[in-house]
């Protein structure tokens, strides 16, 4: 599907370049001379790149179609994760490469979204809030506000985050996948 330079998103996926590429960030910028353009940083998702690029609104891309499809974790081993489609009961394993720290996140029978890019899996979503407990944090100091200060922590499954100074040891917090931070206290 084609769309315009100024309808790039962060999270697509697109085709540039004889490559398939994720968008990062983008930033639209109206100089003071000349037209306005969408500056964007890419990743690749074959050979794990960045690219910065600018495109018009007159410039054209190939959206790339992929097809998402959900699936149950079930389990791990040194290098693949494993997932069950939900209906008819298929299991795939996945490189963990393309989970990087996410993975940690897993647990069983959590439902993801896998994307697939010409029947190869090229990305792993998971829900964007999952509870966690938390296994250690330091001591809150008197004297900090709440609204003002984090202090770190380590979760069950040993990634470290910033949380406020009221949260305490075995606390269970909900904790965004997205950009792996705490978002509440439950």
């Amino acid at each position: 599907m084609k769309i315009s330079g100024n309808e790039i998103k962060p999270g697509m996926l697109i085709e540039h370049k004889n490559d398939l590429w994720e968008v990062v960030k983008t930033q639209h910028v109206k100089p003071g001379k000349g037209g306005a353009f969408n500056q964007v940083e890419m990743k690749s998702i074959n050979k794990n790149t960045k690219l910065n690029e600018r495109f018009r609104s007159t410039d054209t891309l190939e959206k790339a179609s992929v097809e998402e499809i959900k699936y149950s974790y079930l389990y791990e081993d040194e290098n693949n994760y494993y997932f069950m489609h939900s209906k008819t009961f298929d299991q795939i394993n996945i490189n963990k490469k393309i989970l990087n720290e996410k993975g940690s996140f897993l647990t069983e029978n959590l439902e993801v979204t896998i994307s697939f890019y010409d029947d190869k899996p090229i990305s792993v979503e998971l829900p964007s809030q999952i509870n966690c407990k938390i296994k250690t944090t330091d001591v809150a100091l008197k004297g900090q506000t709440a609204s003002s200060s984090y202090k770190p922590a380590t979760l069950e499954n040993g990634i470290k985050i910033q949380v406020p100074p009221f949260i305490e040891d075995d606390d269970i917090v909900v904790v965004d996948t997205r950009t792996i931070e705490y978002v509440k206290k439950i």
